[in-house]
């Protein structure tokens, strides 16, 4: 038991990593996701507004030149 927890204990003070560069890590996950976010609402927004009844034919509302 005891060599476990010295080998646990020595990976946790071994491994710091420098906070700067966690934080721009972070900052870049974060602008991905909202980017995918965003991506991902506006397809389903324009989805929905187009393509009211997906189906074989398309509505008359879904029509160019209509309404």
């Amino acid at each position: 038991m005891d060599g476990f927890g010295s080998d646990f204990s020595a990976g946790g003070s071994g491994g710091k990593m420098d906070t700067g560069t966690i934080m721009e890590q972070v900052k870049v996950q974060i602008a991905v996701a909202n980017a995918q976010e965003l991506l991902q609402r506006m397809t389903d927004k324009c989805f929905k507004k187009c393509i009211g009844k997906p189906g074989s034919t398309l509505d008359n509302s879904e029509q160019v030149g209509t309404g």
